[in-house]
């Protein structure tokens, strides 16, 4: 979602780090052409003109690092002032420090991803070893109450049962009595919203906060709405107090001025961002982590935990003698490629490793695409036991074989069986180097260096 302004800001760094001495007009230069970028990307024009004044007050004047060129230390500037727009350095952490249950309030717009959050919000709760209990309050959208139920079942989550013809606010008070009794520590309320702001919605919502006194009131904005999400943020905050907000579809295609807005006219902080339609696809929100990754600097610390929580110590212990013994098999792969796609899509993963993200979109075609790893999957698994461990018995008869029974091509069986042969020696080489060589290698990777 936050491509372009990536990209555009990246075009604008490039000129700056050729400025060996950065002059005044340099600098007004330079803040004009970031006021630009920032406004094409539907920031708030407020937030914009802050935000430029307060980068000009630090650049003009400003003593020079001894390790960084003018150019850099204006990047740099410009870096540290975003992290501070977007709230770097606040606890955006949610705040469940209270007798149990604890009642979650989410709000929101229709069709902004708030039944969905609450199911993501479940998940994430129930990872950390709480029990979340939802309750759909939501009587107006038709299968509103038969969605969440449908969530819940998907992740094994108790669902309050509640019924159309019901007030919310009672829904929401049997809830929390069911929940006390039942040893949930966690109220999720899922609320009704509209598709603009109303009378009578923010009236419903503060009945239910005055019955429910939620710990949390997370906004649910939908991050590709743009201007008008941080308008409605303010109509909600206005009324409600809310304590945090929940981006949703930052995966998309929008020009992404919403997560860059919404706090700094809100005053309150970006809890959690959802980045896909998954329901494990809910983070933390770290505004340091989404700064570098706009930058072009990746998001190492996200892509570790990521890893962290999907791949198995003692599986990864294992492939790594494997590796060294040169025993790494067509079995292996495809095990590590069905691990990789639970860390998310291949773009969004080579988008938090520095520099990686935009060295494959510069390589056209070098990046491997969703369906391209599913038609791998797909040739594996068509493979007896014997083909995996050892592909070098698979003759002519058995290309054609597994390309029947995959969809695909004898060629295409053919191309993989080459790129996994070429990546198998290209491991032995590389494993010889040592940790610079494969620096040097990975440098020199293009189109059909991978298996895949």
């Amino acid at each position: 979602m936050l491509e372009n302004l990536s990209d555009k800001l990246d075009v604008l760094f490039k000129k700056l780090r050729g400025q060996g001495v950065m002059s005044e007009e340099n600098i007004k230069e330079a803040l004009r052409e970031v006021r630009l970028v920032l406004l094409e990307a539907d920031v708030n024009f407020k937030v914009v003109k802050d935000f430029v004044e307060k980068v000009r007050g630090r650049a003009v004047g400003t003593q020079v690092l001894q390790s960084l060129t003018p150019g850099q230390q204006v990047i740099k500037i410009v870096q540290e002032e975003l992290v501070a727009l977007m709230g770097g350095g606040e606890d955006n952490s949610l705040d469940l420090a209270a007798k149990p249950p604890v009642p979650i309030m989410m709000v929101g717009l229709q069709g902004a991803g708030k039944t969905t959050s609450c199911g993501k919000l479940a998940r994430l709760l129930k990872g950390q070893r709480r029990r979340p209990l939802l309750v759909p309050a939501d009587v107006y959208r038709p299968a509103a109450i038969e969605q969440l139920k449908t969530l819940g079942r998907q992740l094994s989550v108790e669902v309050f049962d509640s019924r159309a013809d019901q007030d919310p606010v009672d829904i929401c008070r049997e809830a929390l009595r069911y929940a006390t009794l039942n040893g949930f520590d966690v109220v999720i309320l899922d609320t009704a919203g509209r598709h603009q702001v109303d009378e009578y919605l923010m009236n419903e919502l503060v009945r239910i906060k005055e019955a429910a006194e939620p710990r949390e009131i997370l906004f649910v904005a939908d991050a590709m709405t743009g201007q008008e999400a941080v308008n409605v943020a303010s109509g909600f905050n206005d009324r409600l107090d809310i304590t945090g907000v929940v981006l949703t579809k930052l995966d998309g295609d929008a020009k992404g001025g919403a997560a860059l807005s919404i706090r700094a006219v809100t005053g309150k902080p970006v809890k959690l961002v959802g980045v896909g339609e998954k329901l494990d696809a809910l983070e933390v929100f770290h505004a340091d982590r989404l700064v570098s990754r706009v930058l072009g600097m990746g998001d190492i610390l996200t892509l570790v935990e990521k890893a962290q929580a999907t791949f198995d110590s003692t599986e990864a212990e294992r492939l790594q003698q494997k590796l060294k013994k040169s025993q790494f098999d067509l079995e292996d792969f495809r095990n590590q490629l069905q691990q990789i796609k639970k860390m998310g899509s291949i773009e969004s993963i080579l988008g938090m490793i520095p520099g990686v993200g935009k060295a494959m979109k510069q390589l056209q075609g070098a990046q491997p695409s969703e369906r391209e790893l599913k038609r791998i999957e797909a040739i594996i698994g068509s493979m007896t036991p014997a083909e995996r461990a050892n592909h070098a018995i698979i003759n002519g008869s058995r290309r054609l074989r597994i390309a029947k029974g995959s969809g695909t091509t004898v060629q295409e069986v053919n191309q993989l069986l080459k790129r996994f042969t070429e990546a198998q020696k290209m491991m032995k080489q590389l494993q010889k180097l040592g940790p610079k060589g494969l620096m040097r290698g990975m440098k020199g990777m293009g189109k059909g260096m991978f298996p895949f």
